[in-house]
Formats: structure tokens, sequence, C-alpha cells
């Protein structure tokens, strides 16, 4: 279990495991990643290249059939991140390292740079692969899918998470 709020969605010889910082209300609700009307994050992967359509929430389980699993950093699901605090991070850190070792993935990508920030202790993290590894994998910080987040647009997102899949098929 990821903690209090979803499943993990894992297994051996994945090509990437995507990270959501915590659940939404919704997904725990639900028991399902993504799961929120207005995530985008079935659609990105889908015109990203990762799936050869777009999964439904409820059949999130599938996505390992296209060696892609799913955790989330902080298993208390909130309405939004912020609030979440930098103790809850902590709290988790070395555990969480260990479940990526454990799966060693050939990447390990981050929705969003909070989770991957408080990990790292890094306070400026840049978007896309990252310099050091984590879990002894190479990192990717993803923009966050959620449709809270109007920062970026859906070609954005598409175009961002695109850049990992070329990595990942290179």
């Amino acid at each position: 279990m990821a903690g209090e709020g979803l499943e993990d969605i894992l297994a051996d010889d994945l090509s990437v495991i995507f990270c959501g910082i915590n659940p939404g209300l919704k997904a725990a609700a639900q028991g399902h990643h993504f799961a929120g009307r207005s995530n985008r994050f079935w659609r990105t992967l889908h015109l990203a290249g990762f799936t050869p359509q777009e999964i439904r929430a409820e059949d999130d389980r599938s996505i390992l059939h296209h060696r892609c699993g799913l955790t989330a950093v902080v298993g208390r699901p909130t309405a939004r991140t912020d609030q979440l605090a930098l103790h809850e991070f902590n709290a988790v850190a070395a555990s969480f390292e260990a479940k990526i070792e454990r799966c060693a993935p050939r990447f390990v990508a981050f929705l969003g740079k909070a989770a991957y920030a408080a990990l790292s202790g890094q306070k400026q993290v840049p978007w896309g692969r990252q310099v050091e590894l984590f879990g002894g994998c190479p990192v990717w910080v993803l923009p966050n899918p959620s449709g809270r987040n109007l920062a970026f647009t859906q070609g954005d997102l598409v175009e961002a998470y695109q850049a990992l899949f070329l990595a990942i098929e290179a």
C-alpha cells in the first residue's frame, strides 16, 4: 500500500514508476489513481505514447501491461498538495527510496516538483531529467497533471511526458 490512500501498482522490470505527490480525495475514495474528472494523467500518458489507448482510472492496474507503475510519495489524501507538510515527506523519505530501490525501474518520474524537492533537499528543481539518481534510478520531474495545475496546458503536459517516453525508447 502507498499508505492510507491508494494501493501501489508496481512490478519488477518496469520502464518507469510514476510518483504522484499524494492521492487526491476523489482518487482515494474511488480507490484508483488519478480518478478525478479534471485530472489529465491518463490522457497525457496516451498522447505521449505510453499507452495505445487512454486508460480509464478504474482500469489503473492495466498500466502494468505497458511497463509503467504508479505510487504516491505521501499516502495521506488531500484536496490540494499544499495541504501537506514537509515533515510528511521527511517521514516517508527512507521507506519511499527503499521502495524505488526494490522495484529498480529504468526511470522514476515525480509528477510535480514538490515531492522530489522535499526528498532530495533541493530548493530549485528543474523540469525534466535530473542529475542525481534516486533509489539508484535516473529521475525525471514532470508537471503535475492535476486539473488544478493551470500553468500547463494539455499540450505542455504531453510534450514533457513525451520527452521521458523517448528516453525510455532510446
